[in-house]
């Protein structure tokens, strides 16, 4: 079986999807239209679980005496599996950390918050021990000098402890153990990742060390710059610092109806530790900033970049740019602002 696809005995699927060209040897799910991260991982018989479990020896295996009392653990060993059909995939350190199959695809939802990536092919070898990703960048997203934006872009990674995580580009369009083998024999832009306990979360950012970004990063630029020439009274600015920071649909209502009263104390604080930094940090004296919009923006961001205090730095971290706190009002301000800037005050009433 020189494709080593894995064969799900529980589906009685192989474990392996294809866009558009016949799957190896007819295996495999061939669908027509390119999939989301969550439908990739469906497609290709991924969404299974590892974890790692104790390792034990039994010192009475020729008497055939294998009893619970007599296992012996193996200590600062243990064994990664399965958890749908418990095939045993290999033996780990107590350091090893197991990167689960759907977070192997944070690498390339983070490039482009999971919108536009054309995912080609995924699919697990052996009994599950070893999967594999390959997917073509969209257009808006540029690679150096643009040079691999038609090579496939694409994530391996075990279970087994065999290997790093890799992510590299290839113009190999992977769908078997030997086409996997050909892309790491062809591969450039390549980043590898220990299985430790930040794996996860530097695989998040592999992309920016790949060279990988987004040409919205031009055109934020220009955003920003059309910001810094329209102007914002101090009332307004206060409104959309309030309009902006409000946590739910309660406290904007209450925002929205002047029912001061009813905000918390929590909330209103929050509120005037923004437009403070908004009216006398230094940076927001500069003449892009002081009285436009985007010093209005930039208010927001500075506050929980620097005003805001937080655990510690992972904490920090996580709100700003994982889908926290800290990232969701940022993205509240930068739609207010974006409407601002269309029907100024007029913004304050329609919201």
């Amino acid at each position: 079986m020189a494709h080593n696809i894995n064969f799900d005995e529980n589906t009685r699927r192989h474990s392996f999807f294809s866009v558009k060209e016949k799957a190896w040897h007819g295996l495999g799910q061939l669908i027509e239209q390119y999939p989301t991260s969550k439908e990739a991982i469906l497609h290709a018989g991924l969404d299974y679980q590892v974890e790692k479990t104790k390792l034990v020896t039994h010192p009475n295996l020729e008497t055939n005496d294998e009893s619970e009392n007599q296992l012996i653990p193996v200590p600062g060993f243990y064994a990664t599996m399965r958890t749908d059909t418990k095939a045993v995939l290999g033996v780990v350190g107590k350091d090893y950390q197991i990167v689960q199959n759907r977070d192997a695809f944070t690498f390339f939802d983070s490039i482009v918050s999971g919108d536009g990536i054309l995912y080609e092919t995924a699919g697990a070898l052996g009994q599950g021990e070893k999967i594999f990703i390959t997917a073509k960048l969209p257009e808006y997203i540029r690679v150096g000098k643009d040079d691999l934006i038609e090579k496939y872009l694409f994530l391996t990674t075990s279970h087994d402890g065999s290997g790093s995580i890799t992510a590299a580009f290839t113009p190999v369009r992977i769908v078997c153990a030997n086409t996997l083998n050909a892309a790491m024999r062809n591969m450039t832009n390549v980043i590898k990742i220990r299985h430790n306990s930040n794996a996860t979360e530097r695989l998040k950012m592999a992309h920016q060390v790949m060279g990988i970004s987004s040409r919205f990063s031009e055109q934020i630029g220009q955003v920003f710059n059309s910001w810094s020439k329209k102007p914002i009274s101090d009332p307004q600015l206060k409104k959309l610092i309030e309009f902006a920071m409000a946590p739910n649909k309660e406290v904007l209502g209450n925002v929205k109806d002047g029912k001061l009263n009813a905000l918390s104390t929590q909330f209103t604080n929050i509120v005037d530790d923004v437009y403070e930094y908004a009216l006398s940090n230094p940076t927001q004296q500069l003449p892009t900033t002081m009285g436009t919009v985007f010093g209005a923006f930039n208010a927001v961001t500075g506050y929980f970049q620097n005003i805001r205090k937080f655990a510690d730095d992972e904490a920090k971290v996580k709100s700003i740019l994982y889908g926290g706190t800290g990232q969701l009002r940022t993205q509240k301000a930068f739609d207010l602002c974006t409407d601002f800037v269309r029907h100024g005050s007029d913004l304050f009433s329609m919201n």
